[in-house]
């Protein structure tokens, strides 16, 4: 599953150079698929949608921090536990009850966004 970020956010921003996708963004900023992938121009996802990796998407939140799930890989394939978790200083990266997903599913996903 994705991890997100609740409203107990104190905008200190430690989760955010810890992230290996850049998944997280400052409430408010927009995000790109882009953004710290090898992904670039036109992408087909393996679910057949598609978009541009260099167009900007709308921010989650406009409050707090957040994390765009579909970036979000759990740290898989970088790391052995989420760092945003690891490096939260008020416990407030949980598991996204929403966004439940399998190893292999994040692993793919980080494969699709960074190359095998």
């Amino acid at each position: 599953m994705a991890i997100k970020i609740t409203d107990d956010c104190i905008n200190c921003g430690a989760c955010e150079p810890e992230c290996p996708n850049s998944a997280i963004y400052e409430g408010a900023i927009d995000w790109r698929w882009q953004d710290k992938t090898k992904l670039a121009g036109h992408i087909t996802f393996p679910d057949g949608t598609e978009a541009d990796a260099g167009s900007y998407n709308q921010a989650v939140s406009d409050e707090v921090y957040y994390i765009v799930s579909g970036k979000c890989t759990e740290c898989k394939g970088f790391h052995e536990e989420p760092q945003c978790k690891a490096v939260c200083p008020v416990d407030c990266c949980i598991d996204d009850p929403d966004h439940r997903e399998t190893e292999e599913v994040l692993l793919n996903r980080q494969k699709f966004m960074h190359g095998a």
